[in-house]
């Protein structure tokens, strides 16, 4: 197989969680095809609010679908109430990563969460 670099011309981003297997599945299906993917560590290096806000439009989704409500988090801030909005929701993952839902992955085709990690084979090329 010959190797193909994430370029500037179709640059492939997984905002990845190391600890995740859907998100290592992901990172691995991305690798088998020869692409070398920008990786995000959001956990090591939290995204802020505003990277947050960008994200969630570039997947056009509710914030309500990327968070994690089985985290022990998810609980102690209530995050379930319908009366919290969408700025108090990046707050609270820009605040603790790992209410994000994982992993991301951004190229020229899209953005998705690739939950289960074959979803990511749409967004790579042929």
């Amino acid at each position: 197989m010959s190797q193909t670099l994430s370029t500037p011309d179709f640059p492939v981003t997984i905002y990845h969680n190391s600890r995740c297997s859907n998100s290592r599945g992901a990172l691995a299906l991305i690798r088998e095809r020869g692409i070398a993917p920008q990786i995000v560590d959001y956990i090591a290096e939290p995204l802020d609010a505003a990277a947050l806000t960008a994200l969630i439009a570039q997947l056009g989704v509710p914030v309500r679908d990327l968070l994690r409500s089985k985290e022990a988090v998810y609980a102690e801030l209530q995050l379930d109430g319908p009366a919290i909005g969408d700025a108090e929701l990046i707050a609270a993952v820009a605040a603790h990563p790992v209410l994000l839902n994982r992993p991301i992955v951004v190229t020229p085709r899209g953005a998705a969460l690739c939950r289960p990690p074959e979803k990511v084979l749409a967004l790579l090329p042929g």
